[in-house]
């Protein structure tokens, strides 16, 4: 029964369900819902597909995650971001509009699908740790800039270059500026004036349906498409149909780095979106592999269903939350007003504008854009600061593959580069106490002239191991006064590899040809572990590993004393 709980998380919650849960969620499900009708058009557009596989992303996947994920608030279907991804990447293999190029869209949510499964079924979540704060903030501010002013051709109403540079759209929309549509322009700007009003007015309104709806009944009963408004048009009716997608070799080496990347994305955003709701709620616990299968597992089987790419959205699962969400039944909920759309609705949007859907998009990615975030990073470290700026421009400049991976990239690096060149302290001992302490940092500490005592605080690794010899080495040889011990204080040290070990052997001996002993204590279990396994233990000896830093020193003065007292004895006779 427990193994069928992990699986199977909707085994949890619904075993559990109370009848006062229901009311909550029937009004989040339907307000979701409503959402996800204007919203899953646009998003549909921004992947460059017909509106209508907006709506398709938005009921199977919604399912299936709540069957299998362990969030109870999260909204599962499409969102900017990703919709963007898919633009970029299936750009460059098929025309956009084509069937062609809905292939491959549908391919790559199949091939989204087993990756995240897979790296879910290997408990690979801690990969949400490869992306910092300050990457993603900067590749989603970048992101949120290329999805809003890709929506300006459908504003403006007129085809406007489509990149992933903004400079290039920005430059060709205005070279062009002659040929904007004027009254397209006036009921995009209404609508995001609408949308935003709505929004600081009451945010639980939808905004974006109330925009549908009044743009839609504006040009149907001016019959502004006549005067060249773009609409939607015909939404073909009726469900979204099993099919199974078309998987060859070629196409999986063609959209398999594409279909890795908005894996993790997807699952970065989804989950700390999922992780930001479960602090207010703590009922439950929202477990990262888990969420990685049950997103797998929302792509992979929608791709049956004509799905593309879906994740768990910022601003339908506060909406969801906010709502009174109480179970993933709100989820199922949505999923069904979204078919009941399909079977019996869809010719209603025939009039709607496209310049309502851009503001639809263009109002959602505003939100994304985290200028006070900056601002903070900016005076608390220029170096993560670095890494968001960076990210942010390589997005920019290159699109956003390539962005996301250098800021991983940086990110890495960086870490390299600390790992590299670890804090060395030297300590002293508190006067009057068995506390030691940082030399440089503290003061009236008590310090001897014939020994030192050292701390490395990170793991010693191959990629340190150098700089930290290199350390001891010049702080002997430099020493105004003769060294005779080294202690080390190996209490911060997690993690001893095989290279960091043989280097401790060469430091050893290095020590012991200028008759220096070499001491360390406040081993961990792992690390004494290593030095056992390495022989680095008998080379050490016992007489010179010590429980704690305190006992090392008073051992080593306490020789010392003696070796005063018999130099003493030896002079006076």
């Amino acid at each position: 029964m427990a193994y069928l709980k992990k699986v199977f998380p909707i085994s949890t919650w619904l075993s559990g369900y109370k009848s006062e849960y229901l009311k909550g969620d029937i009004s989040a499900g339907i307000t979701v819902g409503i959402m996800l009708i204007p919203q899953g058009m646009a998003y549909a557009l921004i992947a460059g597909l017909p509106p209508v596989y907006g709506l398709y992303a938005s009921i199977v996947p919604q399912i299936i995650y709540a069957i299998f994920g362990t969030s109870r608030q999260l909204s599962v279907a499409p969102v900017a971001m990703d919709s963007l991804l898919v633009a970029a990447g299936v750009s460059v293999l098929a025309t956009e509009g084509t069937d062609a190029y809905i292939s491959f869209a549908i391919l790559l949510t199949f091939f989204m699908g087993i990756f995240q499964f897979l790296l879910g079924a290997m408990r690979l979540g801690f990969i949400t740790n490869l992306l910092s704060k300050p990457v993603i903030s900067g590749f989603t501010s970048a992101a949120a800039l290329i999805i809003g002013v890709n929506q300006l051709k459908y504003l403006v109403g007129f085809e406007v270059l489509k990149s992933n540079r903004i400079h290039e759209i920005v430059w060709n929309a205005i070279s062009n500026i002659e040929q904007t549509h004027l009254i397209t322009l006036l009921i995009g700007i209404s609508g995001i004036v609408l949308i935003k009003g709505v929004k600081r007015f009451n945010k639980n309104i939808p905004g974006a349906l109330i925009a549908v709806i009044i743009g839609t009944v504006v040009v149907y009963s001016m019959q502004l498409q006549e005067l060249g408004v773009s609409i939607v048009q015909t939404i073909p009716q009726g469900l979204p149909t099993f099919k199974i997608p078309e998987i060859s070799l070629s196409r999986l080496s063609q959209l398999a780095p594409l279909a890795l990347t908005i894996s993790v994305v997807a699952f970065m955003e989804s989950f700390s979106v999922a992780k930001a709701i479960e602090s207010k709620k703590r009922n439950y616990k929202v477990l990262p592999n888990q969420e990685l299968v049950a997103l797998g597992a929302a792509n992979f089987i929608g791709s049956f269903f004509q799905s593309y790419p879906v994740t768990g959205g910022f601003s339908r699962s506060a909406v969801n939350y906010q709502a009174g969400a109480n179970t993933p039944l709100a989820s199922i909920i949505s999923a069904l007003l979204i078919a009941m759309t399909l079977l019996f609705l869809t010719p209603l949007f025939y009039f709607l504008p496209t310049a309502i859907l851009a503001s639809v998009i263009m109002v959602a990615v505003v939100g994304l854009i985290d200028i006070s975030y900056a601002r903070q990073l900016w005076k608390d470290s220029k170096v993560e600061f670095t890494l968001l700026i960076a990210t942010f421009l390589t997005t920019l400049q290159f699109s956003m593959v390539p962005g996301i991976v250098t800021g991983i990239l940086l990110s890495i690096l960086f870490l390299l580069y600390k790992s590299a060149y670890p804090h060395i302290a030297r300590l002293g001992r508190v006067k009057g106490h068995h506390e030691f302490r940082n030399v440089r940092r503290f003061k009236d500490l008590e310090i001897w002239d014939n020994f030192l005592i050292l701390r490395v605080d990170a793991p010693l690794t191959f990629i340190n191991i150098h700089n930290f010899k290199e350390y001891v080495e010049s702080t002997v040889n430099d020493s105004e006064t003769r060294i005779e011990t080294l202690i080390l204080d190996a209490g911060p040290i997690s993690h001893l590899d095989a290279t960091a070990s043989e280097g401790l052997k060469d430091l050893i001996v290095f020590l012991a040809s200028n008759n220096i002993r070499f001491i360390i204590c406040d081993l961990i279990g792992p690390v004494r572990d290593t030095l056992k396994r390495t022989g680095l233990i008998e080379v050490l000896k016992e007489d010179n590993i010590f429980l704690d830093l305190n006992e090392a020193v008073e051992n080593v003065t306490n020789n010392s004393k003696r070796k005063f007292k018999k130099y003493a004895i030896q002079s006076n006779l």
